[in-house]
């Protein structure tokens, strides 16, 4: 059930709708985006020199495909939207990024872009699949799915499966899932701070999304068959992801690296197909939003001071910057999952939906395995904090550094307050989203085959 609907006709011809609402697995989505751009267009107050007014258009035009992504009803609308999302993006890394801007824009684009024609001809194929078994041609999502419950034959088991690749390898190059990951670090260090705000607190939860929505609505069956290969290729992310960021030299990448690792953590509560692994799952996104939001948001202030983001060039910033430290370990923490922050309470219920998970062979050694994932996340996060923040003073820069001024604190404030929030009292997220989720899992969870529509058959009666 979607609140705030609006459907109107848009290309007549073609059946094409603008067709739009929220439910409980977009409202938070939208919200985290309308939280986050506020804080990422204040943080470059300063930081954003030429170009200002090109600069905040596409901030704006950026916010507005990433609203229209989440809320999109049809399959047209919805690809226009998530394609509408790269331009933006592109112009921000590669006008006001870093040395290798050009570089790092161009791999996103090329990347996200190759995903994305995939995914269209999917659109394309399940139009017409739609009309073979209807008569009427239609991209609306909702229509799509009566039509697939109700004709159990409108798509066959191998066309179920090609089509689920089509949209997987789309959303898992922008989750990104490992080994699709490349383009993230470069795109995560080249970019303006606030882009990298955004990058990682809600593009990268576009790809997640559309696995949740679109590939568990639409393709049920093919979603359990390429279970074992998508948490595989999940828990790979974790290690990997945490591995790969314990020997960065450059704070601003070892957060990048870190993404990837969260945001597999994310995918293994998808693919547990649990109640309380896919609620882990949303739970996550917005976690990591928040936390690593906040996280890049600090990395960009000190590079402001500093002009460097090389760990070695730092230490001892506890002194000169009291405020800044204090507040940098808190989101260092969030994002280790520290109980009573909101990382611990997604890892926690998606490592428990993916221990209880009958789609999960060998749960156990899966769930063991991720599970190193939070461990090796406070080596990396503990090791960087005591480089950075304590530790001696390496460099008589640091010395003079000024802390936080009262926009920055700011700036961070209300993602500090959030973390503890969603740590001490998560069940206002997770109750809006529990008839939603739930829907989800009963369409996609291992018991519920696809079975002929039986809404008309006698329920039976409840004994006295």
């Amino acid at each position: 059930a979607f609140r705030f609907e609006e459907n109107y006709s848009w290309i007549g011809s073609i059946g094409a709708r603008y067709h739009v609402g929220i439910d409980g697995i977009s409202l938070w989505l939208v919200l985290l985006t309308t939280l986050l751009m506020p804080i990422a267009v204040l943080s470059s107050w300063t930081a954003i020199a030429k170009r200002q007014v090109t600069y905040y258009a596409l901030m704006l035009l950026l916010e507005s495909a990433m609203i229209g992504v989440f809320v999109s009803l049809d399959l047209l609308l919805f690809y226009l939207f998530f394609e509408a999302s790269l331009v933006p993006m592109f112009f921000l890394i590669g006008i006001w990024g870093g040395e290798r801007r050009i570089y790092a824009a161009v791999k996103f684009f090329i990347y996200t872009a190759v995903g994305s024609l995939l995914m269209l001809v999917g659109i394309i194929a399940l139009y017409f699949i739609h009309q073979q078994a209807t008569g009427i041609g239609t991209f609306d999502y909702t229509v799509l799915i009566e039509t697939l419950k109700t004709n159990v034959g409108a798509i066959s088991p191998r066309a179920e499966f090609w089509l689920f690749l089509a949209f997987a390898f789309a959303f898992c190059i922008k989750v990104p899932l490992w080994p699709f990951h490349t383009w993230l670090p470069d795109a995560h260090t080249e970019a303006p701070t606030a882009g990298s705000v955004i990058l990682a607190g809600v593009l990268l939860k576009m790809g997640t999304y559309g696995l949740l929505r679109f590939n568990f609505g639409l393709f049920p069956n093919a979603s359990r068959q390429f279970a074992p290969i998508m948490i595989t290729l999940a828990v790979i992310g974790i290690i990997y992801g945490a591995l790969v960021a314990m020997v960065q030299p450059d704070v601003k990448r070892l957060v990048a690296y870190s993404s990837v690792s969260h945001m597999g953590f994310v995918v293994l509560g998808l693919f547990s197909f649990t109640e309380q692994g896919m609620q882990g799952a949303l739970y996550q996104m917005l976690n990591h939003g928040v936390s690593t939001g906040a996280l890049f948001l600090f990395v960009g202030m000190i590079y402001e001071r500093r002009h460097t983001r090389m760990i070695s060039e730092f230490g001892g910033l506890a002194r000169p910057m009291p405020w800044f430290s204090a507040l940098f370990v808190i989101a260092s923490l969030s994002s280790i999952g520290l109980p009573f922050l909101n990382g611990f309470v997604g890892e926690f219920l998606i490592m428990l939906g993916s221990w209880t998970s009958a789609a999960v062979q060998h749960a156990w050694i899966v769930t063991m395995l991720a599970g190193t994932g939070v461990i090796w996340a406070a080596v990396y996060m503990l090791w960087m904090l005591q480089r950075v923040v304590f530790g001696v003073k390496t460099s008589e820069a640091n010395a003079k550094l000024l802390d936080l001024n009262a926009r920055e604190v700011a700036l961070v404030l209300p993602l500090l307050a959030l973390m503890l929030f969603m740590g001490v009292y998560p069940a206002p997220f997770l109750n809006r989203s529990r008839a939603s989720v739930a829907a989800t899992q009963q369409n996609v969870s291992p018991n519920a085959a696809r079975t002929p529509n039986v809404a008309a058959a006698p329920k039976p009666e409840k004994a006295q």
